[in-house]
């Protein structure tokens, strides 16, 4: 490790999890919610309702992984139709369309035929911004769709399509928007917000399908990356980045979950042989590292009181397990043994995990016992895209139809 390095990781010692957006209270404005952890200040309900939560409206989609955004009373939805990638909006109580703008997609497909986005919409301050398929980053007013700005970076910075296309959803602070190309011209990209020009170019390093945080150093907000093999801080008004420690390897692998901060410690997750790792902030110093612990294949966990609550374990060679394990020893609390891959969210002292196989489950956020509150089987095809929780309703992507669930009666 660089001095550098080290000066670097001591000021940030006493580090949370910014907020990130201007959201109000219920909105889910971008990926993983208001914070980006897969955190929501919202109350679940002790149980479902009887039959099972019901779907307030539905909406037919096109292909594509990319969860919804909420925000303002708007649901907006990234998806592709037919040669067009569209940004699409919807009332978020009644499911009524409001507007949809549609742009060329240029994604070919790779090793999965579905050739849609992947990446959530981010919506801030009457602004809504999409990454593609293909690096393709568009500008729209939130209000009625139309088009502020729009720029093709995957092509600006010859960034190769990878395995599964485009896939790490932008991170916006301050007056930048940080984007994760891993081009071989440039790696990580800043835009001014109000014009989407280029600020700065930053690092050499290819792209991940992980999706950047924020830690506040000082008074001031600084992403973290991981990309194809390394974590790395930025500073988001100048650029400036230093690569923290390494983490992923080489072949057929991939870094997709999102790295998470507590209390000084800093924790990442892969699967392929790549593990898990928590470190801390202040000198980096490893506290655990092992594959056998809590190494996700794409989803991210969510932390509470000190305990990770997420996925062990691969979609595509199970069995997945979910684990409670305690942050700072990497001891397993418990494991609930093949429930398959899901995407966490936590609200209180509740998890509300929705499973690939269209399953909403809602269980205790508790490191004495896995206790199953609720379970409902939502929707009929894979539900891979990460959900949103806002004003009591969980929005969901299936294979095919956008679904609104209300929580309760």
């Amino acid at each position: 490790m660089t001095m550098q390095t080290h000066r670097l990781l001591v000021m940030i010692s006493l580090l949370g999890m910014a907020s990130l957006s201007s959201a109000r209270a219920g909105d889910w404005p971008q990926i993983l919610g208001p914070t980006r952890n897969g955190i929501s200040g919202e109350k679940l309900p002790a149980h479902f309702p009887a039959g099972g939560p019901q779907a307030a409206w539905s909406a037919p989609t096109g292909q594509g992984y990319a969860g919804p955004a909420v925000a303002d009373g708007r649901v907006v939805l990234f998806h592709r139709i037919g040669g067009k990638e569209r940004v699409a909006a919807f009332d978020a109580a009644s499911g009524k369309p409001l507007w949809a703008t549609d742009f060329p997609a240029h994604y070919r497909g790779g090793f999965n035929d579905d050739t849609g986005p992947r990446c959530v919409p981010l919506i801030h301050d009457g602004h809504v911004y999409v990454y593609g398929a293909s690096g393709d980053c568009h500008c729209l007013e939130v209000q009625d769709g139309g088009q502020v700005w729009s720029r093709a970076l995957g092509a600006d910075y010859d960034a190769p399509e990878g395995y599964f296309g485009a896939g790490s959803t932008p991170i916006l602070l301050g007056d930048k928007l940080l984007v994760n190309v891993g081009g071989k011209k440039a790696g990580i990209v800043g835009l001014n917000i109000e014009s989407g020009d280029t600020a700065w170019t930053a690092t050499t390093d290819e792209a991940s399908y992980s999706s950047p945080a924020s830690i506040v150093r000082g008074k001031q907000h600084d992403a973290l990356f991981i990309t194809r093999l390394n974590c790395v801080q930025i500073d988001p008004s100048t650029g400036k980045a230093a690569t923290l420690f390494k983490f992923g390897k080489s072949g057929p692998t991939v870094n997709a979950a999102a790295p998470l901060i507590n209390n000084g410690l800093l924790f990442v997750t892969a699967s392929y042989g790549v593990g898990a790792r928590c470190s801390k902030l202040a000198g980096g110093e490893v506290v655990w590292a092992d594959d056998d612990t809590l190494s996700s294949q794409y989803s991210t966990p969510v932390i509470r009181d000190g305990y990770l609550y997420g996925i062990h374990g691969r979609e595509d060679i199970p069995p997945a397990h979910l684990r409670c394990v305690e942050l700072k020893t990497g001891k397993v609390m418990w494991s609930e043994e093949s429930f398959g891959v899901a995407h966490p969210i936590l609200a209180g002292d509740k998890l509300l995990l929705l499973t690939i196989e269209g399953d909403l489950v809602l269980a205790e956020a508790s490191p004495k016992a896995y206790r199953e509150l609720g379970r409902a089987t939502i929707a009929k095809s894979t539900t891979r895209a990460l959900p949103a929780l806002s004003n009591g309703r969980i929005y969901c992507r299936s294979k095919d139809k956008l679904i609104c669930i209300k929580l309760a009666e």
